[in-house]
């Protein structure tokens, strides 16, 4: 995946991702971060297992707890950066969006006014 694409594009794939790092670190469970983010555990796991691969986050497991497959996950350095990087773009892009929605409302409210 091209993560260095323009502050003005922006893929689902990429916005998917973004929310599973925005949460990651506060959810306990995969079936927590779902429930979080409004994903099916099965494409939580998916993307988790794409942020692994690309070294964005990491997993830990809790050495006291009693189930040994439980893990911590925390986004590396790289994936911090990624993070902020997608947030920019992704407030670039409602920025823009917003900026479209004024200026088509201004001119709703022109045209209203004329034809009273």
């Amino acid at each position: 995946m091209n993560w260095s694409m323009n502050l003005t594009e922006i893929k689902t794939e990429q916005i998917d991702h973004l929310r599973v790092m925005q949460k990651v670190e506060m959810c306990h469970s995969q079936k927590e971060l779902a429930d979080e983010v409004g994903f099916s555990v099965g494409k939580v796991n998916y993307i988790m297992k794409a942020l692994l691969q690309k070294g964005f986050i990491k997993a830990e497991n809790f050495v006291k707890s009693p189930n040994k497959r439980a893990y911590k996950y925390i986004l590396t350095s790289e994936g911090l950066k990624t993070k902020i990087l997608l947030t920019e773009k992704y407030i670039a892009i409602k920025k823009q969006e917003y900026e479209k929605l004024q200026e088509s409302l201004y001119l709703d409210k022109q045209r209203s006014d004329t034809d009273v």
